[in-house]
């Protein structure tokens, strides 16, 4: 084994990256090459052909294993973050924060309110299909809307507050 590593695993490790075009990945390649040098040492005989020849065909196809598994699965997250890609967000806990705050809010409304805004906003219905569903008539369910809407904007936005009371 170690004249095998000795006579091929420079030469094999450059004709792999040339497949791959990443050292890592290539020295792992020829890591998997050796061990099955390794476990099928009884067939690399001369009689059987070169053993440089059995060598690149066994990194050639776990090469190509290798590059068609990265493209079957879905880029990685450690992958994504290294680019300029827009899907991905590496820091979401101001939207968490966001959601928490906003769930909060909801709940501080009176219970007309919310279920209101749970039929339209959340159940996407008209305002006719929302009274229909809540027993109320719609001209209740758009004034129950707005006056959610106003009130979450309210409790949102403090200088809102003070503009609407100083409307009053």
């Amino acid at each position: 084994m170690k004249s095998l590593y000795d006579d091929y695993y420079l030469r094999l490790l450059a004709y792999v990256n040339k497949i791959l075009a990443d050292p890592h990945h290539a020295e792992d390649v020829v890591q998997e090459t050796m061990l099955r040098a390794w476990q099928h040492a009884d067939s690399l005989t001369p009689e059987r052909g070169s053993v440089w020849g059995w060598l690149t065909r066994v990194a050639h196809n776990i090469a190509i294993d290798r590059i068609r598994a990265r493209r079957a699965r879905p880029t990685e997250v450690d992958e994504a973050a290294g680019t300029a890609s827009g899907e991905y967000d590496a820091d979401h806990a101001d939207a968490v924060v966001n959601r928490v705050v906003v769930a909060k809010m909801v709940s501080r409304l009176t219970p007309g309110h919310r279920s209101v805004l749970y039929e339209v906003y959340f159940a996407d219905s008209t305002a006719t299909k929302a009274a229909r569903s809540l027993g109320i008539p719609p001209g209740t369910v758009k004034s129950r809307l707005h006056h959610a809407l106003r009130n979450l904007k309210t409790t949102m936005d403090p200088r809102s507050r003070d503009i609407y009371n100083s409307r009053r």
